[in-house]
């Protein structure tokens, strides 16, 4: 996993072992302190929406506030109820906060990608990137921890032996699988670009030219970044897609027979999946830590440009949260499998055309007319085919309620 860091080309000693273990414990620190500023940060914003003042009270503007919930969380008593499945029901919330670390842990969060360094930063003595790993298959490493992720939430309704945790759950699993085919697409189309599954490589891609016009929001067309925007809104069960944990109809959803610190780590992995999700972003379209340098030390500009770009997102998050509102079920399924589906395998069957084309010498013109009738022709067969499933859908719902009748 940890093979394509030119840290361990030289192969491992001590210093080796140090350095790698350094840069697992302050991406952990990185995630965790960020969880407890994301936090703040979406309880202040939102205040400022809704014309109140917010957090106020525990530390200067009420930054302590989320310091002092978690401690108070974790002197709560620990309940589990009688008919759960104890072994699950304990493990439930790891399987939440795990893979929302992992997945953080292939982002790069610095270095200068251009010239020479190529994202190396040179640390006691070694070469080494500024992300904790660097995986040969990183966006397919990302898509099994977001799918592993929603296990988390299935699994806390299940083993909580309620009905209104086992719905909130049942509604996890089928956002997810609806929505994790548009974002696995989305992202197919960046590795098609970039032509690379690592993340290294694709920040590399993108700061090759030292433009925007090089990254791949730009390369893509934007609709891939909007596809995978939506549907990551979606797979982190953030408003307006909270169906998971829908309080006006399931009373708290998956988590609601939990209490103390593992309720506290769903709450954990739901903000850590955020800022997770914001930096994944940044990294596959926004050209991750690469940006032009300033006075002052080099290394510093990648990883003050980075951090810029998560902000951006993270008050991007909050504002949908803060002013859309909720959509209906139907509506969530509806807009996973007859709009996003449909719309970037369009646009995937789209770039990859063009991409062959390119290789190819093919002419500039008809490679994308032809790519945009092939994708037009699928979508309407994939459209025709869910149109077909709908209506005898509905003609079953009709002949049931006439024998319900009878």
């Amino acid at each position: 996993m940890f093979a394509a860091d030119p840290l361990f080309s030289t192969g491992i000693d001590f210093g080796v072992v140090l350095i790698a273990l350094a840069k697992s414990i302050i991406g952990f620190l990185f995630v965790l302190i960020g969880v407890i500023f994301m936090i703040w940060f979406e309880r202040k914003l939102i205040a400022d929406f809704q014309n109140r003042i917010g957090p106020n009270r525990a530390g200067p503007w009420g930054m302590l506030q989320t310091l002092a919930d978690g401690i108070k969380l974790i002197f709560k008593e620990d309940l589990r109820p009688d008919g759960s499945d104890s072994l699950v029901f304990r493990l439930a919330p790891y399987l939440s906060v795990v893979p929302a670390f992992l997945t953080f842990t292939i982002v790069p969060i610095g270095g200068i990608f251009t010239g020479a360094h190529q994202g190396t930063v040179h640390l006691f003595g070694h070469d080494t990137f500024l992300q904790v790993a660097d995986p040969p298959i990183g966006v397919l490493f990302l898509l099994a921890m977001s799918s592993i992720g929603i296990y988390g939430a299935m699994l806390a309704g299940w083993a909580s032996g309620s009905k209104y945790p086992l719905l909130g759950s049942v509604r996890a699993s089928a956002s997810m699988i609806s929505y994790e085919a548009a974002l696995g697409l989305s992202v197919v189309s960046v590795v098609l670009m970039s032509g690379s599954l690592t993340t290294h490589d694709i920040v590399a891609a993108q700061a090759s030219g030292g433009s925007i016009l090089d990254w791949n929001i730009v390369v893509t067309a934007f609709v891939p970044f909007v596809v995978f925007c939506i549907a990551a809104t979606a797979e982190l069960n953030r408003p307006p897609f909270d169906f998971a944990e829908a309080e006006q109809e399931l009373v708290g959803g998956f988590h609601t027979e939990y209490s103390s610190m593992r309720f506290g780590m769903f709450y954990l992995a739901e903000f850590m999946n955020t800022i997770t999700m914001s930096a994944i972003i940044v990294t596959l379209f926004l050209g991750g830590p690469s940006g032009p340098i300033g006075p002052g030390p080099d290394q510093v500009w990648p990883f003050f440009w980075f951090l810029l770009k998560l902000l951006v997102f993270l008050a991007a998050f909050v504002w949908v949260r803060g002013t859309v509102p909720r959509y209906r079920y139907d509506q969530l399924m509806d807009l996973g499998w007859k709009r996003l589906i449909p719309i970037s395998l369009m646009w995937l069957l789209f770039i990859a055309g063009i991409r062959i084309g390119r290789d190819q010498n093919w002419s500039p013109v008809l490679v994308p007319l032809a790519a945009i009738g092939l994708g037009a022709l699928t979508v309407g067969l994939l459209a025709g085919s869910m149109r077909t499933a709908a209506i005898r859908r509905e003609q079953s719902d009709e002949d049931d309620l006439g024998e319900v009748s009878a």
